[in-house]
């Protein structure tokens, strides 16, 4: 089992900033894939960045050159670093582990005003 704990969430106005971090516990040695999502009000729930263990950063393309992945030495924590932010960034924001199992956190709200 993994577990995940999200923080960083809040509200911040267009153009600001905010970092998000999730750090799992459990048996992280099973972990491949570390990613963030994000479900939008009356959205369905989309992949935003993602960590493989090998370090290759993916990002969709309506983050890209604003958002930043990247996590700790220990490779427990993943942080994402969200620049420019807009107002359609608005969403709950979840992080994903993706091994042997499927696993989620608890997600954390991020609201972007205009």
């Amino acid at each position: 089992q993994v577990q995940l704990v999200e923080s960083g969430g809040g509200l911040v106005q267009a153009g600001g900033s905010l970092r998000l971090s999730c750090t799992a516990s459990g048996s992280i040695f099973s972990i491949n894939v570390m990613a963030w999502f994000r479900q939008g009000p009356g959205k369905q729930r989309e992949w935003v960045a993602g960590f493989t263990s090998a370090g290759v950063t993916n990002y969709a393309d309506s983050v890209k050159g604003r958002f930043t992945i990247s996590r700790n030495g220990a490779k427990n924590t993943v942080y994402l670093q969200m620049n420019s932010l807009k107002p359609e960034d608005t969403a709950v924001y979840y992080c994903n582990a993706f091994g042997r199992g499927n696993y989620w956190g608890q997600g954390t709200q991020v609201t972007v005003s205009s």
